[in-house]
């Protein structure tokens, strides 16, 4: 049996209204993240061939990129018939990239979308709240399993628990388990008939885990290294900062004590100019403080929360 290598990118940019992750549409399928095969001759670098893939199908050049982690799951890519008939295997070496900007994609088939197209149950900002349906189907799925409730109740943040931003994946994965996204059918399971609000837009292969996966890392990650400056541009006010904070989170944040985590941690110093506001007061301008590096030592963004959820 063969194994086929391929690399594949989570471009994430900050929106308007949220993050935006750069998606493939070629016709051949639901949409797909960047991806392509390894050369082991060719390649020199995963991080290289990586970087040539994005720019290949989308005209964008990366910035900061991070590995996340290997999918090989059987029959990602390959259906199990096949496999025993002697198809090749396909491994996937997932990365997330940040882009400062969600420059217009040069391929026709490149297009950003909002991760929450999705994942539109993972967005609890403005009083957003997981779909009753969707936590009926899954109540209904766990049945009388104490196991099956007490995954639901911990991964969703069910009475007694609180919901954790970081769990995205184990959230999709309970999703697939009971059949309740579109991946699920086209591997086989019994679908369950969630809304389609709940379910999300499916992506090809196994692409929204990839997805998932970085979501989660990213919503981590911003607790303990400033990586959110690498999407943000060379100056921003304080409240574009929280706006995109919040949209990674999917979580409103309180305000007073977002800015003084923010000003108390030394992340940023003031510009010395003010923003063109077309309304209300004009806004100090900042930047990301000198010296201050997204992979050194130094603290994140703590996130706090302007409501419990």
């Amino acid at each position: 049996m063969q194994v086929e290598v391929r690399l594949s990118a989570v471009v994430v940019a900050a929106g308007v209204d949220g993050p935006r992750v750069l998606v493939i549409e070629d016709g051949q399928g639901p949409a797909a993240l960047p991806a392509g095969p390894l050369d082991p001759v060719r390649d020199r670098t995963l991080e290289i061939a990586l970087r040539g893939f994005v720019r290949a199908q989308a005209g964008l050049d990366l910035a900061y990129v991070e590995q996340l982690y290997t999918f090989g799951d059987l029959g990602r890519e390959t259906p199990r018939a096949e496999l025993a008939a002697g198809g090749g295997r396909v491994l996937s070496i997932g990365h997330l990239a940040l882009a400062r900007q969600a420059a217009q994609p040069v391929g026709a088939e490149a297009r950003w979308a909002s991760w929450y197209e999705f994942f539109g149950w993972e967005d609890r900002r403005a009083g957003g709240d997981v779909p009753a349906s969707g936590l009926a189907a899954l109540q209904d799925w766990s049945g009388r399993d104490p196991t099956r409730a007490g995954r639901v109740r911990a991964a969703f943040g069910l009475a007694p628990d609180r919901w954790n931003e970081e769990r995205v994946l184990e959230r999709y994965e309970l999703l697939h388990e009971a059949g309740l996204v579109e991946e699920a059918r086209r591997d086989g399971r019994q679908a369950k008939g969630a809304t389609a609000a709940f379910a999300g837009a499916a992506m090809r292969s196994d692409h929204r885990r990839i997805l998932a996966t970085a979501i989660g890392r990213l919503r981590g990650k911003l607790k303990y290294r400033p990586v959110v400056f690498e999407l943000m541009p060379p100056s921003f006010t304080l409240l574009d900062l929280q706006r995109v904070v919040e949209g990674i989170s999917g979580l409103d944040l309180h305000k007073q004590n977002f800015r003084r985590v923010v000003e108390a941690g030394g992340l940023v110093q003031p510009t010395g100019e003010m923003a063109d506001e077309t309304r209300g007061r004009p806004a100090r301008l900042f930047r990301r403080a000198e010296g201050l590096e997204t992979s050194g030592p130094v603290g994140g963004l703590a996130v706090p929360r302007a409501r419990p959820i």
